[in-house]
């Protein structure tokens, strides 16, 4: 922002140096032609005077004037009759015809005529004023001065050069001024700007930054930090009631689940009433939804407490955490295949591969895909617990051959209590919390297709050095 800012200033200065550079230099240039060429024109008709006489009644004319001027300013003279023959040339013999030059034509019909044109033969730019020789209104001749302007070429020329000096140093003197400008306004924005990153991240504990720039910046930069602290107060408000609201709710559900289960077993003693036992079952399994979502939205409440990270070995947790659920495969007719056993596409880890995870953050990941890979699991297919690893990231993925999810369903699959399938058993939080942990945990979740029909879920998450 700062070069960009920099620029600015550079360019806009540039526009206002050209809009006043150029037309005083163009000014400049055609002033001096004019003002040189009303001279040689005054010379001229001065001159002119000393041979109207001569010219009237045809007598010899004196060269003395014409060699004198010529002296003085370096300038050639030709002096004409009315037919346009040269009867004084300072630069060449005469008599010679200049009848057909076309200042000295236009000066024989009486007119003054001044121009200039390129000399290829001298190789520089030569001025020529050509004034009427007359009197009683009758022309008797003509006299041209020719005069080399290559010293008001010079000075033009020096003119500009001189603007163009002066346009660099402006144009330094903005860049050392518009750098230390960009800087004091781009300063307290950098900072402004990080702690919008810092907000979007999640990171709410603020102070203020901008404690330079205008006004404006610094009330801004007030406006975000009060913002802020509003929002992380509202957030932990918000965690701490649902926290607090799930650990309460989790001792009543506990409880009236045992009471339902008692009083199932009272009226399975009571044949006459079946109608009762299937009420009471359904009220259990209820309940033991109600728990299921309580527990979920207690880990959600937690997660977005985020708590420091810690180094923990993933092959462990992976291998406990397959261990535990290999009987629940082995219950709904799943082979559950972990990365260390050396069975199906896994690799083989016999070492350590630490990460850094918010405590319990893999448990809790692999715990909730694994449930759902399983459900949506057929019988006789395979899950498989895969790790990848990198110099700076690890990547755990879960493999299932069920039937997937669409691009749409990808989409919105962790969007908390987002089902794609209603009939199945769940609270549509956990996708959402394992997003949540990973994401607390500085990692990332991305839901791809399996070769072959179903869903692998990836998880990667950042490698430890210690």
């Amino acid at each position: 922002m700062t070069r960009r800012l920099l620029l600015s200033y550079l360019t806009i200065t540039l526009i206002v140096l050209l809009l006043l550079e150029i037309p005083l230099g163009l000014f400049y240039a055609q002033r001096e032609r004019e003002r040189l060429a009303a001279d040689v024109e005054h010379d001229a008709t001065v001159i002119a005077t000393l041979y109207e006489d001569d010219l009237e009644v045809g007598a010899p004319l004196d060269p003395t004037p014409a060699d004198t001027y010529e002296d003085r300013t370096g300038a050639r003279v030709v002096v004409v009759d009315a037919d346009g023959i040269a009867r004084v040339d300072t630069g060449g013999d005469v008599p010679r015809d200049f009848s057909t030059r076309p200042e000295i034509a236009a000066a024989l019909e009486g007119e003054r005529a001044a121009g200039t044109r390129r000399s290829d033969t001298l190789g520089t730019d030569l001025l020529y004023v050509a004034v009427p020789v007359a009197s009683g209104g009758t022309v008797h001749g003509a006299l041209r001065v020719t005069l080399d302007i290559a010293d008001v070429n010079e000075r033009i020329r020096s003119f500009w050069l001189a603007l163009v000096a002066i346009a660099a140093v402006v144009l330094a003197a903005v860049a050392m001024i518009g750098w230390v400008i960009a800087r004091s306004v781009t300063r307290p924005l950098r900072a402004l700007t990080e702690s919008a990153e810092r907000f979007a991240s999640g990171d709410l504990a603020v102070t203020p930054t901008a404690t330079g720039g205008p006004p404006e910046i610094r009330a801004l930069d007030d406006t975000l930090t009060t913002m802020a602290l509003q929002l992380d107060g509202l957030l932990s408000s918000q965690r701490a009631f649902v926290a607090d609201a799930s650990h309460q709710l989790r001792t009543p559900l506990t409880a009236l689940r045992l009471r339902l289960e008692n009083l199932q077993g009272r009226v399975a003693e009571d044949p006459s009433e079946p109608a009762v036992g299937a009420e009471i079952e359904r009220a259990i399994d209820e309940t033991g939804r109600l728990t299921e979502l309580v527990t979920s939205l207690l880990q959600l409440a937690r997660t977005d407490d985020r708590p420091d990270t810690r180094s923990e070995d993933v092959v462990e947790l992976i291998r406990d955490r397959v261990d535990t659920w290999t009987a629940v495969a082995e219950e709904r007719g799943v082979a559950l295949v972990g990365p260390d056993r050396g069975e199906g596409p896994g690799e083989d880890f016999g070492g350590r591969v630490l990460v850094r995870v918010v405590p319990g953050a893999v448990e809790q990941i692999l715990d909730n895909v694994l449930d759902n890979a399983l459900l949506v699991s057929d019988v006789g297919s395979t899950v498989d617990v895969r790790l990848a690893t990198s110099p700076d990231r690890v990547a755990l993925c879960v493999v299932d051959r069920g039937p997937g999810l669409s691009d749409a369903d990808k989409r919105d699959a962790m969007r908390r209590f987002w089902r794609g399938d209603t009939t199945r058993p769940g609270t549509g939080l956990g996708l959402a919390i394992v997003d949540a942990l990973a994401t607390a945990s500085g990692g990332s979740v991305v839901l791809s297709d399996t070769d072959g029909g179903g869903l692998t879920v990836t998880v990667t998450l950042l490698r430890a050095t210690d």
